[in-house]
């Protein structure tokens, strides 16, 4: 199946779902259409809540493409790459609705700054958390805004420092990145179908209100994940990163 975004809208809740067969790790036109859908939604005056899930029951998203990022040739190309994850995390935090993500597998890179960056989050006991960046000669300076938003300096240098290492979901919902840890998809699934329906009777001014006041402070962040994508761009075409690269890749 090819990589793809399609929502639909239920009694007020839209349920928003990417795919990529590569666990869910996602390429630059795909994040584009999340980053697309996303505010689209914000705009829906029949929307009141998002659901943001990803298909399978394995991998909630393994970041970006692996096959784009080592086909990067020059900065402008290493700057579009990494701004992918930027619009989408850009996308959440200016959406007017209250977005809830369903984690039911693992999360690397961008799939942990997505997992940040969305208003309350549920997972499942296999949504472990890694931050893989730096094992790969760069960092996770796109995404480390958002995760260091909703855990804290201190969880988010340990993700990023520890690059090759795993956090469970319990460590996560410790350090506030979830919110409920269920065993199981059913369960979680009827916890978000039951919170989704409640907020969808609520105020959607309040709600609007509510957002802005928890994203207070951000308000730079169009050129702040700029920025950061660009120091990304450069360092991944550094021999270091090619070098660490290629012997991932083996």
């Amino acid at each position: 199946m090819d990589a793809h975004v399609y929502h639909e809208i239920n009694d007020g809740i839209a349920f928003l779902t990417f795919f990529d067969e590569k666990s869910n790790s996602l390429p630059g036109t795909t994040l584009q259409n999340l980053a697309d859908q996303i505010s689209a939604l914000g705009k829906n005056e029949n929307v009141r809540v998002i659901v943001l899930k990803s298909e399978g029951d394995r991998a909630f998203c393994a970041g970006a493409s692996f096959d784009e990022l080592v086909a990067i040739k020059d900065e402008k190309e290493g700057h579009s790459f990494f701004m992918g994850f930027a619009k989408v995390i850009n996308a959440m935090r200016n959406c007017p609705k209250f977005i809830i993500g369903r984690v039911q597998g693992k999360a690397v890179g961008g799939g942990v700054g997505m997992a940040s960056s969305v208003d309350f989050c549920m997972a499942t006991q296999h949504a472990s958390v890694k931050l893989s960046e730096l094992a790969i000669g760069i960092g996770p300076f796109v995404v480390g805004p958002a995760v260091q938003r909703k855990i804290g300096l201190s969880a988010m240098s340990e993700l990023a420092i520890n690059a090759t290492e795993w956090r469970d979901a319990e460590w996560a919902k410790q350090k506030g990145l979830y919110q409920e840890v269920y065993k199981n998809i059913e369960e979680m699934d009827q916890a978000i179908e039951a919170l989704a329906i409640r907020l969808s009777h609520f105020n959607p001014e309040a709600m609007k209100a509510l957002k802005q006041n928890f994203w207070e402070g951000c308000e730079h962040w169009d050129k702040l994940l700029a920025d950061r994508a660009a120091i990304s761009g450069s360092l991944i075409l550094s021999d270091f990163t090619r070098k660490a690269i290629e012997k991932f890749k083996q």
